[in-house]
């Protein structure tokens, strides 16, 4: 299952469940996307071609960040750009879920191993913007 959740023609989120299956390679982001988040499925003996990634400059505003949550519930909740409270969904081991730079708050329900990757650099001092939320 993969479920975007779109507020005004923007996506706020996309998740992966842990069930989700896809034969070769599927790209849940967009190529515009901050970052670039695919699903594989490969067969014994499929072979990546050794290579490099080129050195290009790219100049990015925002941040987006997947989380793969490894062990254990959570709640997420999603919020627009300008604050106002969506909807919450429930993760569970397994699941992944790709943040476009909108608002979210997560809850752990269940002790949480939970394994982040945002674009960066990052600067703690200046790169959250908090609320209060719902």
């Amino acid at each position: 299952m993969i479920e975007k959740i779109i507020h005004k023609g923007k996506v706020i989120a996309i998740i992966i469940g842990r069930d989700h299956e896809t034969d070769g390679i599927q790209f849940v982001t967009t190529p515009d996307s901050l970052l670039q988040l695919g699903h594989m499925k490969r067969p014994p003996g499929y072979k990546v071609v050794p290579h490099i990634h080129n050195d290009i400059r790219r100049e990015t505003f925002g941040t987006q960040e997947v989380l793969f949550l490894k062990q254990g519930v959570v709640e997420v909740d999603f919020y627009s750009f300008e604050r106002e409270y969506l909807q919450t969904k429930t993760l569970s081991a397994g699941d992944i879920i790709f943040l476009g730079g909108a608002g979210h708050g997560i809850r752990v329900i269940e002790e949480a191993v939970i394994v982040e990757v945002k674009n960066g650099p990052y600067d703690p001092a200046s790169d959250k913007g908090r609320f209060a939320g719902r």
